[in-house]
């Protein structure tokens, strides 16, 4: 089935939030969540997933928050969908079965730093000045 739920793409904007402020440290969660009007909650759900799968790492305490466990050049967006939606394109079939393998294609070759560096290009080019 060819599924995406709001799980991966809330999840996509909240590691690229990461990728953008993390270098610094671990960001906390609430951080994430308020930047890119994620419920926390939710947020914290996903996290968790992503922990527990080496994506992330979280730190307690008052310097603690979540950073990355691995690069993010190292995690496809593929790897993200498919830990929090399920195997992306199984049991489809005929026309389905190429339109979800060419989806995976698309979503295998991206990575997480892909997405932080095509939404740092993208927000360069939206300004202009007078």
């Amino acid at each position: 089935m060819i599924s995406i739920t709001t799980k991966s793409p809330y999840a996509l904007r909240a590691l690229t939030e990461l990728g953008r402020l993390g270098a610094a440290g671990p960001v906390p969660i609430a951080e994430l969540a308020r930047r890119r009007d994620i419920p926390v909650q939710f947020l914290e759900q996903l996290f968790a997933v992503l922990r527990r799968a080496g994506v992330l790492r979280s730190q307690r305490g008052v310097k603690g928050g979540y950073s990355f466990a691995r690069a993010p050049s190292e995690i496809t967006v593929l790897e993200v969908v498919e830990l929090l939606d399920g195997s992306f394109g199984a049991d489809s079939e005929g026309v389905f079965e190429q339109a979800a393998a060419a989806a995976r294609a698309v979503l295998e070759q991206t990575t997480v730093a892909d997405v932080i560096e095509r939404e740092a290009r993208d927000a360069g080019a939206a300004m202009y000045y007078i």
